[in-house]
Order: C-alpha cells, then structure tokens, then sequence
C-alpha cells in the first residue's frame, strides 16, 4: 500500500493501492507548497513597526511571528500572492519577480 508521503511519478501500476486509495492525507509541514511562486515578497526588517497587518491577511501562514515579534518569510510555503505586500503601510515588504 502506498501513503500519499510516499508517492512518486516512477511507481508502477501493481504498486498502486487498490482503486488508486490513498491510506493517509499529506500535509503542508511534509510538502514545498511554494516552489511554483513567481513572484517574491521580500521583508525589510529596518522599515518594519510591527504592526502585524501583514499576519493575518496571509493565506499560507508564510509569514512568521516568534517571541511577539514578526520575522522573515517561510518561503517553502509562501505563494507569491503580494497581499501582504498590499497591506503594509509602511513599505517593509517590497515584491518583485523572483530570480530561479
């Protein structure tokens, strides 16, 4: 049996589970949800007051709060969405093609 952790595009077909089943859900912690951004936010931590506008609006949860204070970006999540760089008043987050 196959769990979802464990797929890949080289399997063949008897190693499938039956009906194609997969026995256990993946998650966000096990998958790089962020390799198909295009474009990047990146944080200026000079310019930043903290005022944690940007938190919330993060629909990925990219943007990281340790110790009460904001901290750069989880990137391995991050969509490139540019909400965050939308909301911020005061010019911490710049947004810009990303270089691959």
């Amino acid at each position: 049996m196959i769990y979802v952790k464990d797929a890949r595009l080289n399997q063949t077909w008897n190693e499938v589970s039956h009906g194609g089943i997969m026995l256990k859900g993946g998650t966000s912690l096990e998958v790089n949800t962020g390799d198909w951004r295009t474009f990047v936010p990146s944080w200026i931590e000079e310019k930043c007051k903290q005022c944690f506008l940007c938190f919330p609006v993060c629909a990925d949860s990219s943007i990281i709060i340790e110790n009460g204070k904001r901290t750069d970006f989880d990137f391995k999540h991050c969509k490139g969405c540019g909400v965050c760089y939308k909301v911020c008043p005061f010019d911490a987050i710049t947004f810009e093609k990303e270089d691959k």
